[in-house]
């Protein structure tokens, strides 16, 4: 059963697990006893989501406002690796002047991406 946010105007707001369907009904407040309308205080947590999946979305939010600087995006990846390091390209790349990268032997009848 979902968790619900619910704003009492004596008492402030509180929370409290209902059914899907009567998610929008308004609820009692556990101390006044005055119904007290749905209000959306907080962001739905994801309990029942696996760890992997919690973690891919925290990844993807904070990189949304905050992404990595690219010091901090190379102290997590290891000494000579592929995607950053600054060792000498692999033997069928080619750079033009503006930096752009191709691969002239390889593959030719693949359109790259």
């Amino acid at each position: 059963m979902p968790v619900y946010d619910y704003l009492c105007n004596e008492c402030g707001p509180f929370t409290d697990m209902r059914p899907m369907a009567e998610c929008d009904e308004p609820q009692d407040c556990p101390q006044c006893a005055s119904e007290a309308p749905r209000a959306i205080l907080t962001a739905p947590n994801f309990f029942c989501m696996s760890s992997d999946k919690r973690k891919a979305h925290a990844t993807n939010e904070r990189s949304s406002n905050a992404p990595k600087t690219v010091d901090q995006y190379k102290a997590s990846h290891g000494p000579g690796c592929g995607c950053c390091s600054s060792g000498k390209p692999a033997r069928l790349v080619t750079k033009t002047k503006s930096g752009a990268k191709s691969f002239p032997t390889a593959r030719p009848w693949m359109i790259s991406h």
